[in-house]
């Protein structure tokens, strides 16, 4: 099977930043397959790229590497890292945006990109993307072994990923908006089941009232705000047909409280 590369940044498709990461990689190995899973990242915002890693990862075939490169440090002193997590390899500024992948497979090991070998002869300030991390991409996908990047690092930055809180209500926020306007909350599947406990729950997200839990959207009304499991399994609050975000007027980080109703 051809070596698969998965990319995921912010540079958009405008701009060569994507392209000439591939070209950088395509040189080093040739026979390499490209998947992009998402270049429009918002700028700068690498939780959303942690989030939307970590939805797609465990997707891809085995052996699969990704290259993540959402770097509003660029330049800086912070690190560029890969690690080994189950059957993939990841690469990376260590910045935060691996925190859910490596969340849910902990890594086997951690290493920081040192081995000059294993980047171009010069290294932009502000494009680390094409200089440090692909190339170090393109030779994990050419065959050589994660420890050849580096000396190993037993700790790397985190980000702090809002939990659910579960007491007389589950708690919790919005985490992302998708391109539909979908707002999609930190409350997956396995909490709400075990709060609900089978009972009819009433829904608030930013002090918003919303229709209860359905399988699916055409489950209510064009228009209708609506509670939902989407793909990541995770409770999403959407419309039929059309944005909850702009139909509530939330954003990111607004407040969903979910209660048991009375029987």
């Amino acid at each position: 099977m051809r070596p698969v590369i998965a990319l995921l940044s912010d540079f958009g498709t405008r701009d060569h930043y994507a392209g000439t990461m591939k070209g950088v990689m395509i040189g080093i190995c040739p026979d390499v397959t490209f998947v992009d899973i998402s270049h429009e990242i918002t700028p700068h915002d690498v939780m959303e790229g942690a989030l939307q890693l970590a939805a797609s990862c465990r997707y891809f075939p085995s052996g699969t590497i990704f290259l993540a490169v959402v770097d509003p440090g660029v330049g800086s002193s912070r690190r560029g890292i890969a690690a080994e997590a189950g059957d993939y390899r990841f690469v990376a500024p260590d910045n935060g945006v691996l925190t859910a992948a490596l969340r849910d497979v902990p890594p086997k090991r951690v290493v920081e990109l040192t081995e000059r070998r294993y980047a171009r002869p010069t290294v932009s300030r502000t494009f680390e993307g094409r200089d440090r991390f692909a190339p170090a991409a393109a030779w994990l996908a050419k065959g050589i072994q994660l420890s050849a990047l580096g000396r190993a690092v037993t700790t790397y930055h985190q980000l702090e990923i809002p939990q659910p809180d579960a007491g007389t209500q589950l708690a919790g926020v919005v985490l992302l908006i998708d391109r539909f306007g979908n707002l999609v909350t930190n409350v997956d599947r396995r909490t709400f089941e075990a709060f609900a406990r089978g009972q009819a729950v009433a829904l608030k997200v930013g002090g918003h009232p919303v229709a209860g839990v359905v399988a699916t959207y055409s489950d209510i009304h064009a228009g209708e705000v609506c509670g939902l499991f989407g793909s990541s399994d995770h409770l999403e609050l959407a419309v039929n047909g059309g944005s909850a975000a702009q139909a509530l007027g939330v954003s990111r980080g607004a407040r969903v409280e979910i209660a048991r109703a009375h029987p």
